[in-house]
């Protein structure tokens, strides 16, 4: 599916279908994995039983990566991703042995249909939990912990700006009328408000678009007694808490605005207002405000709609906001009290991972110590500056939209086991987790009994293809026409590039076409490729000065498209793409920087993005193909990046020792990355079928390499699933998980190494099928419509520029569904093995 504005930028690792039965009375495992085994088998034939059960829905395990416990983590399962319909009608129960957990069916992405259910865990240091998600009779009781409400009066009349008479009355939703302004007394406590079991929260819903907060000293819901009998009384102190916060001219706590180069401009010149709550839950409450007719500063006009959503057990609100016309610099800022202090958060980190910016001192309006907070994704923080009224971050929108948290800690808030917090000090520990929290969500492996019973048929030459098929049809309907220029990447939320993900993605595509000729499959790869390169040969969004390896990837495809029809234009554009790497920055030893902004630089990916092509390339043009140019960079990474001891690779080198990531002495980064190991081994195969037979030693050279990486990769293979992880030799390491693009990679390596006789089918026939059916059991999920995801896939994990290569780098990075970077791979390794399979049959 696309990638929609609250879909999580995360997923699970994927449970071995048959690990654990599918039934609605047990967590008992039913056997571990070992390729054909009959205990495995009788697994696979209890799972389908399983998945035929109408209650049982799918099992979920939950692993903490953290070095400290997550309390009330709130885990979110979209009915898709359970393979349930959209809409899904039935109460659903989340059981933890014998205690069911409460659970919500929400509507998370505000669109009025429910998506999904959440529920909140507690999960200690090193613990998994294991639950069964499975349909109920009723839903599942739970104490009120949020409340989202807005209430405005009825029965009275307007007086000018003041509404005089009535009485309030909660709505689900409210157009503003004209009249209304401040303290006009018309919406109690002016604005819509959500809380938690923590902390509660109001925005004003008129031109000063505050953010406001109210201190709470008990658990239970109070909003709907706050402010019925007016403005003045939740400013003093009461037995529920108070109003804490002076907002003032600034945006209070978490507010939004714009930043115009000196100062943050409210959301004040409006048109109109709107607000709806969305959800208003035991466990989870929302409500959304529409702003139309926006002018933040002349010449600029949008419509704005946000997002605010809370979770039991948090004291933080997720915003997520999005205009209607492309405007940059949103900020969401805090009110700059005296006496306080300005805390940033670790700003030179992964662009994907939270940072914050935050105060702390005696600032509440009883003048105890409060703690304020807005977290956002470093990538998105384009700059960290204040005004007169506020401490800001102003934000860098990403196809119109933002996305950030904002919290405050007080330390009157009722006794938990999350506080109160009263120093600085705890308030900073508290941040730097709740980052971590948000960078690195609790590991998930689900399986549903849909997929389940999806995958109980033998493997055959047939079911690999159909398996290949499956995803490119379904990433047809989802995404792949939007990988052409002028395209928007819905992973990336970015417009598309000539990068190295849309080459592998359209050989993918042109691979299952040659065994599976459907003219949807040559379509698209004419469509996106032809988008990308004009008459004149020239490559829209290419830019050769920028020397980045990537690049070339694309070109594979132009290459194979040349090579059938002769057309001038991918002459010249290949010819262009030839000339980069005539002119690429190198290391001494001769192997290509891996972009000009990564000087001196060799990684484990530029190996496959740039040598397979530079091969075809030398094969195709010149009548004497320069083999020795190709292997250069296969022997700097075989003699350099392995480790002599173990024979695995490390993922970069920096020759001149200078990056934050390189050992002192070796230049070595400090892990061996399963995807990149992945590029390599593919690179492998891939390159061989370009060197001519009569270069007899260096395709000895290479096929040594083969021989070499095979036994090492098939040394970490996971004995229960068959797949790879992340960090490929600690799979025991705290929050370290398997990994699916680097076992796509791998199981295509195996594959096609068996097909073109590289490897020994005696000896690596057994490990080509076990990985395989391993993709198929812990990474394939299918969906109620039919389409297929495959999970687990780490989006990227490159170095340098924040990206310190630390093991808690990798871990941090985004976990996604359906990147190309997996997709592509699975798609090819299918119709490896349909090939092995079929000359096996």
């Amino acid at each position: 599916m696309s990638v929609k504005l609250f879909d999580k930028p995360y997923r699970k690792f994927g449970l071995n279908a048959v690990a654990f039965a599918l039934t609605a009375a047990t967590l008992a495992a039913c056997g571990e994995k070992t390729a054909q085994t009959p205990e495995v088998q009788a697994g696979k034939d209890n799972a389908a039983e399983e998945a035929d059960k109408p209650s049982a829905i799918a099992q979920l395990e939950l692993s903490n990566p953290s070095a400290f416990p997550r309390q009330d983590e709130a885990v979110y399962l979209s009915y898709y991703e359970l393979g349930l319909e959209q809409g899904f009608a039935s109460p659903i129960a989340v059981w933890n042995q014998a205690e069911v957990i409460p659970t919500q069916a929400i509507d998370k992405d505000a669109d009025g249909n429910k998506d999904g259910i959440i529920f909140t865990v507690d999960v200690a240091v090193d613990e998994t939990l294991k639950l069964r998600i499975a349909q109920a009779d009723a839903p599942t009781e739970s104490a009120k912990l949020t409340q989202a409400e807005i209430s405005h009066k009825v029965g009275g009349e307007w007086e000018e700006r003041e509404y005089k008479g009535g009485s309030f009355q909660n709505v689900s939703a409210l157009d503003v009328p004209e009249e209304h302004t401040d303290h006009s007394y018309f919406i109690r406590y002016e604005g819509p408000g959500i809380e938690s079991d923590l902390v509660g929260y109001r925005v004003y819903l008129d031109w000063r678009n505050g953010f406001d907060i109210f201190g709470k000293q008990v658990r239970e819901p109070v909003l709907q007694g706050v402010g019925q009998d007016g403005f003045d009384s939740y400013h003093e102190p009461a037995d529920w808490g108070m109003d804490i916060l002076k907002v003032g001219s600034a945006v209070g706590v978490g507010g939004y605005g714009y930043w115009d180069g000196e100062k943050v401009i409210r959301v004040s010149d409006v048109q109109d207002w709107r607000t709806e709550i969305t959800e208003n839950g035991d466990l989870y409450s929302a409500f959304k405000i529409d702003y139309k007719g926006w002018k933040p500063v002349e010449g600029k006009e949008t419509d704005l709609s946000a997002v605010l959503s809370m979770h039991a057990g948090s004291r933080l609100v997720e915003v997520n906001a999005k205009t209607s016309r492309e405007l940059d610099d949103l900020v969401a800022g805090i009110v700059d009290h005296e006496g306080t202090e300005l805390i940033v958060g670790d700003m030179d980190i992964t662009g994907h991972a939270y940072t914050y910016i935050a105060t702390y001192g005696p600032q509440s309006l009883d003048g105890s110590n409060l703690g304020m907070a807005v977290l956002a994704k470093r990538k998105d923080i384009k700059e960290v500056t204040s005004d007169e009224h506020n401490q800001v971050a102003v934000l860098k929108p990403r196809a119109n939209e933002i996305q950030y948290y904002f919290l405050a800690a007080w330390e009157k808030e009722v006794a938990s086991e999350h506080g109160p917090i009263k120093t600085k000090a705890e308030f900073e520990t508290y941040l730097e987790q709740e980052a971590e929290k948000l960078t690195m969500p609790l590991r998930q492996r689900l399986t549903t009994a849909k997929s389940a019973a999806a995958i109980e048929q033998p493997l055959t030459a047939q079911v690999a293809l159909d398996w290949s098929k499956r995803l490119a049809d379904s990433e047809l309907e989802r995404k792949t026409l939007d990988y052409r220029f002028g395209g928007f990447d819905h992973i990336r939320k970015r417009p598309s590039y000539f990068e190295y993900t849309t080459g592998m993605v359209m050989q993918a595509y042109d691979e299952l076409n040659q065994v599976a000729p459907e003219a949807r499959y040559a379509d698209a790869v004419h469509t996106v490729m032809d988008s990308f390169v004009n008459e004149d040969g020239s490559i829209n969004g290419y830019v050769q000065e920028k020397y980045n390896i990537d690049s070339i990837r694309a070109g594979t495809m132009l290459l194979r498209l040349y090579e059938r029809n002769h057309n001038e234009s991918y002459k010249k554009a290949v010819d262009t793409l030839f000339e980069q790497l005539e002119n690429h920055p190198r290391t001494s030893e001769g192997a290509f920087w891996h972009k000009k902004r990564y000087p001196y630089q060799v990684w484990l990916d530029g190996v496959y993005m740039g040598i397979p092509f530079l091969a075809h390339y030398e094969q195709l043009m010149h009548e004497e193909p320069n083999v020795d140019e190709v292997l250069a960079e296969f022997k700097v990474v075989n003699e350099i990046l392995k480790d002599p001891q173990t024979g695995l690779y490390y993922h970069a080198w920096d020759e001149k020792r200078e990056q934050v990531w390189a050992d002192k002495e070796t230049g070595l980064s400090g892990y061996h990355w399963a995807r990149g190991m992945g590029w390599l081994a593919m690179a492998l195969v891939d390159v061989l079928d370009f060197i001519p037979q009569e270069n007899t030693e260096e395709r000895q050279y290479l096929l040594n390499m083969i021989s070499e990486i095979a036994p090492v990769i098939e040394k970490y293979q996971d004995a229960e699933t068959g797949t790879w992880w992340q960090i490929i030799d600690k799979p025991a390491e705290r929050g370290n998980y398997r990994e699916s693009t680097a076992s796509t990679m791998f199981t295509y390596f195996f594959a096609k190494a068996l097909n073109q006789g590289y490897l020994p089918k005696g000896k690596y026939l057994d490990t080509a099928k076990k990985a395989y059916q391993g993709l198929l059991d812990e990474f394939v999920q299918v969906h109620a419509d039919g389409t297929i995801s495959i999970t687990d896939m780490c989006q990227v994990a490159g170095l340098g520029y924040g990206r310190d290569g630390s093991y808690e780098y990798y871990m941090s990075e985004p976990i996604y569904d359906d990147d190309p970077k997996g997709t592509a791979p699975f798609i090819t390794s299918g119709v490896e093995m349909y090939k092995l399979l079929k000359s096996e049959s």
